[in-house]
């Protein structure tokens, strides 16, 4: 029996790879002059889009220099009642909320943002690009362009492609499903969260070469499990990106404390 999942997987990824190539290499090319300036990459979703952010950073053969901003007022710790899906799944839908939770995140000019977001159309990544924009940071959206003929709801008249600078496409269906099941009336299986994984990681690999090639290297985790690597390997690149952060959260408060005085 041929397999019912991976397989339809694995060719919604190899058609991905081939359609976002140019957005592979502008997205790529700005990560990787963000963080040889020693700035910050940082990571946002909301619901299942939480997941691509977690599977980033930090994980072993990923890298110093990600943020991941995870808000957990919008990742559920339960299906029902108190930190359920209900709670999060209006949060996400309601405007301004985002911008509460990033005014205290170290986002910073020339910084650059990844968002996530199946549909594109909830508040809280378009809020967040917006956000971003407004302080000269780099938008990547990884999304599906599946979505793009559903009307914007957010009041800005724009969906989380339209406030992106660049665009990466999941290629995901919008049913998200993509099994169907005979006997059964709706498709099993979701694969919009996998693929934007895939894509992310896509990214990780090409802007590691682009580093690579400027002669710039970055300190990446390794299982201890591997010969020659220990547990104190890791502290130490953890003392890394403390420093970094630390760097991180002086600049945005000098920002801060500016933009104070001239109001």
């Amino acid at each position: 029996m041929s397999t019912l999942y991976i397989s339809k997987l694995a060719k919604l990824a190899e058609q991905a790879g081939a359609a976002n190539e140019d957005a592979f290499v502008k997205a790529s090319a700005a990560m990787a002059t963000t963080l040889s300036n020693k700035g910050l990459v940082h990571l946002y979703g909301s619901g299942h889009s939480v997941l691509p952010v977690q599977e980033t950073f930090p994980r072993y053969g990923s890298y110093v220099g990600f943020n991941p901003l995870t808000d957990p007022r919008v990742m559920w710790h339960n299906v029902l009642g108190a930190g359920g899906v209900r709670e999060l799944l209006w949060l996400e839908r309601t405007e301004k909320y985002a911008e509460k939770f990033l005014d205290h995140q170290p986002l910073n000019e020339g910084d650059t943002i990844v968002i996530f977001g199946h549909s594109g159309r909830n508040a809280s990544g378009i809020d967040t690009a917006l956000y971003a924009k407004k302080r000269g940071m780099t938008v990547i959206a990884i999304t599906a362009k599946a979505n793009l003929d559903k009307p914007a709801t957010h009041s800005s008249g724009k969906r989380l492609a339209d406030a992106a600078d660049i665009v990466i496409d999941t290629g995901a269906p919008i049913e998200d499903a993509i099994v169907d099941i005979k006997g059964w009336s709706r498709p099993v299986s979701g694969s919009s969260t996998v693929l934007a994984m895939i894509m992310m990681h896509e990214l990780i690999a090409r802007t590691a070469q682009t580093l690579a090639d400027k002669g710039v290297e970055l300190p990446v985790f390794a299982s201890p499990t591997i010969a020659g690597v220990t547990l104190h390997d890791t502290d130490i690149i953890y003392g890394v990106y403390r420093e970094r952060m630390i760097e991180a959260q002086s600049k945005h408060l000098d920002t801060f404390k500016k933009t104070m005085a001239a109001e």
